[in-house]
């Protein structure tokens, strides 16, 4: 290649402001965030793009950011989108610059992911001349409760932009740096939310058969639940359905007047997602009829399944082929975790990447309180999506 060719830029402009971004970094981890109160870290997204002589947009969605990189010549829009917020966890990991904030984490690497966007924006802006179209810069906030994409397009920024197509990417601490991981269709699944609240009637525990025990046709239900999943979806058609709260009475020899519980159902197609509410809303009928127990019943469906764009996705892997190499690339599986990208994937063709971050002789996982990623993934990310940005609006 040519010294002034673009894709010899990219790795050299990268590789050039790696030390800056991992500074960034790690002031970002120092100082994390939670859902809607990314206000500092928001600030120094738009300090940074100003830096570049990109204007940006604060307060979108409450805590977003949006900047705008203009191409050389006419052509589509692409929105490259990076999450901000981090987790109510304490840190455990003993770092030099780990969380100040006691009870608040970076444990799923949205710093990382603020960190190689700011990268791409300024390797993008360099080369901004070269392509046609534009780059839509989306630093979202929220994404850990599943509610800043909605709330940034809420505000519009899909009406204004009219984007044509978005690329999404996550750190992947189960792969090694260096990596690009991808899944075929439906990459993250719908995430779904339900509250219940069992109505019995109080009385004595010596005497249970003057009152309505809601403890029983809870515990009946949860039971009968997993036959949803066992017995109703497709095997090949994955479905998980939790139970995560329970709360019901207050002593040992008292039957409550109620029991609530609350839970979370994950699909990654639609007729599971029909047939598991479906089930349950008939299971709690038949509870109320067999067991004389009516219920209260709030059913919310959240965020859909994200599903990749195949004519995008195999556009993306084969500039990913190109510049990291064939045994790079690494065919992925769905995960059952959501991932509110999904938003801007239901709008518009979209391509979702795994960044690998695995740190040589750790066995890392998202989430966690000890959890390392390796920092070299920021450099791999920032020319990922450059060169894809690149190839898309060449």
């Amino acid at each position: 290649m040519a010294a002034n060719d673009p894709e010899s830029v990219v790795r050299e402009e990268a590789d050039r402001i790696a030390p800056a971004l991992i500074a960034i970094r790690r002031d970002l981890h120092r100082n994390p965030e939670l859902a809607f109160e990314e206000h500092a870290t928001a600030a120094r997204v738009a300090e940074e793009l100003g830096r570049l002589g990109i204007a940006a947009r604060t307060g979108v969605g409450r805590t977003g950011v949006v900047g705008m990189i203009e191409g050389g010549r006419p052509g589509p829009t692409l929105l490259i989108r990076a999450d901000m917020d981090a987790l109510p966890i304490h840190e455990q990991t003993g770092l030099d610059f780990a969380s100040a904030q006691d009870g608040r984490m970076h444990a799923c690497g949205h710093d990382l992911h603020t960190t190689t966007l700011l990268g791409a924006a300024a390797v993008l802006k360099r080369l901004a001349p070269s392509f046609a179209g534009r780059v839509m810069l989306v630093f979202q906030p929220a994404e850990e409760i599943l509610e800043g994409a909605a709330a940034m397009i809420a505000d519009g920024i899909l009406d204004e932009a009219k984007p044509d197509y978005a690329l999404g990417f996550h750190n992947w601490p189960y792969q090694p740096v260096g990596s690009i991981a991808y899944v075929n269709g439906a990459c993250q699944a719908a995430s779904d939310a339900f509250d219940i609240v069992f109505r019995g009637r109080s009385g004595h525990a010596a005497h249970p058969h003057q009152a309505i025990d809601p403890v029983v046709g809870a515990a009946l239900f949860i039971g009968q639940l997993q036959t949803l999943v066992s017995r109703e979806v497709n095997p090949l058609s994955p479905a998980v359905v939790t139970v995560g709260h329970i709360q019901g009475g207050t002593v040992r020899n008292i039957i409550p007047d109620a029991v609530t519980l609350k839970g979370t159902v994950r699909t990654l197609d639609a007729t599971a997602r029909d047939a598991v509410e479906a089930g349950m809303r008939r299971l709690l009928a038949g509870i109320e009829t067999g067991l004389r127990l009516p219920s209260e019943f709030v059913y919310a469906r959240k965020v859909p399944p994200l599903v990749n764009d195949a004519p995008l996705l195999d556009r993306v892997l084969g500039t990913m082929r190109r510049t990291f190499g064939e045994a790079a690339v690494i065919e992925g599986a769905a995960s059952m975790g959501a991932e509110d990208f999904a938003y801007f994937a239901d709008a518009m063709p979209a391509a979702h990447l795994r960044i690998g971050s695995g740190t040589p002789g750790r066995s890392d996982s998202l989430h966690n309180s000890a959890y390392q990623p390796d920092e070299r993934s920021i450099t791999i990310g920032v020319e990922a999506l450059s060169r894809a940005a690149l190839d898309i609006l060449r």
